[in-house]
């Protein structure tokens, strides 16, 4: 199984979480020749575990719960569904969507195909969007059917498929849970073999390219995993938007790494009261979130709220000592 010395450097990890000390001096990193985490680990979890994999709430008390063994045959069928569109191993596909279920099926559908995932905030602008396009080397785009205007003057053969409704000259992604739940690799996937392709932020300069590989990414969040103390069974939030590399490290890799719940609750505007009754009556147990969140939460009167927080971690800039 090519999963089982990724599984065993997981293993260690989680067995050594209270102990740092012997965590650094003896873990080591797999050694990894053929690897797809989706098809060599997450299915292997999604056989037998019927758990959330994928709770999102939203801010009108609506949600979805979605098992592992359901995202494993959702994730199979929009596979299937992309590779009937045409989706290629290699072929580079833009993926512009928020906290919707497809988000996460999407991820785990390209990489069982071997299709490099070009991640995407839904801020992007139409030049954002050329410039992604023309440095990506884009050659499919899924996105929310709201945001097909954004690519109208974007020409090129590319494949476009929309979510959450119909635009013109787009496929349904929604036509996906029409195809088979079996899905077969067409061939083997290499550890180095590329798997994302993130634009950076453009901060000081220009957004730059970085390509990830199936090892680098997966793997190397065994160490977000570890950092935030995510466990099997826990349910975790981190606050982050989709399209940023934080949103992949730990409202993806590292909490399923784990066979952690990933938890999302999508507010629109963010409300420190509403968000705390969230954590109470959903039972997070591993929290995530950037300084200012943190700011936030503590200008509450915190112990109005009992809370099964275990693990609370900041990240992404300086916090205050306070």
């Amino acid at each position: 199984m090519s999963a089982t010395a990724f599984i065993e450097a997981r293993d260690f990890l989680l067995r050594h979480r209270t102990d740092y000390d012997t965590a650094v001096r003896d873990f080591r990193w797999p050694r990894l020749d053929r690897f797809n985490w989706a098809l060599d680990y997450f299915d292997g979890i999604g056989k037998e575990a019927d758990r959330p994999a994928l709770w999102l709430v939203n801010e009108d008390g609506s949600e979805v719960k979605l098992s592992f063994r359901e995202m494993t045959a959702r994730s199979n069928q929009v596979a299937n569904y992309f590779r009937s569109l045409g989706v290629k191993r290699g072929d580079r596909m833009l993926l512009m969507l928020g906290n919707v279920a497809p988000l996460w099926e999407c991820m785990l559908a390209a990489m069982k195909l071997g299709a490099v995932i070009i991640p995407a905030t839904t801020l992007l602008t139409h030049d954002d969007l050329a410039d992604r396009f023309a440095r990506g080397r884009v050659r499919h785009v899924i996105a929310g059917a709201e945001a097909a205007p954004k690519f109208a003057g974007l020409a090129g053969d590319y494949g476009r498929i929309a979510v959450g409704g119909a635009a013109a000259g787009w496929q349904r992604f929604e036509d996906a849970y029409d195809a088979s739940a079996a899905f077969k690799p067409d061939g083997v996937t290499r550890a180095s073999d590329p798997l994302l392709l993130y634009f950076t932020s453009g901060t000081t300069a220009k957004p730059k390219l970085v390509l990830h590989s199936h090892q680098s990414y997966p793997v190397g969040h065994l160490s977000t995993m570890y950092w935030l103390g995510v466990r099997p069974g826990d349910v975790h939030l981190n606050i982050s938007s989709p399209g940023w590399a934080k949103h992949a490290w730990s409202c993806f890799f590292a909490p399923w790494n784990a066979g952690a719940t990933v938890f999302v609750v999508n507010q629109p505007r963010f409300h420190a009261r509403a968000l705390l009754d969230i954590i109470v009556r959903s039972g997070v147990t591993t929290f995530c979130a950037p300084p200012t969140v943190w700011r936030m939460l503590i200008q509450e009167d915190l112990g109005s709220w009992k809370v099964a927080l275990k693990e609370v971690i900041g990240a992404g800039e300086p916090l205050n000592p306070e």
